[in-house]
């Protein structure tokens, strides 16, 4: 049988009534959304600056005011 630990206390996961074994399936799936979501917006981010620093290259070699972005 295999354990599972909520807020300090074990639980032997094969005795868990069926309704709360999926409820425990549905927040790990979350929690796995969510540590994926976070990984995105990371890369989305990152890939953010790089184009903004492109722009910025581009544009100061093209001249004219100064731009913020």
């Amino acid at each position: 049988m295999s354990k599972i630990t909520i807020d300090g206390k074990d639980y032997e996961f094969d005795s868990l009534p069926q309704e709360t074994r999926g409820m425990l399936a549905n927040l790990q799936f979350v929690n796995s959304e969510l540590a994926r979501m976070q990984a995105m917006t990371s890369i989305l981010q990152t890939a953010q600056q790089a184009y903004s620093n492109a722009l910025k290259a581009a544009l100061s070699s093209v001249g004219g005011n100064s731009v913020k972005v």
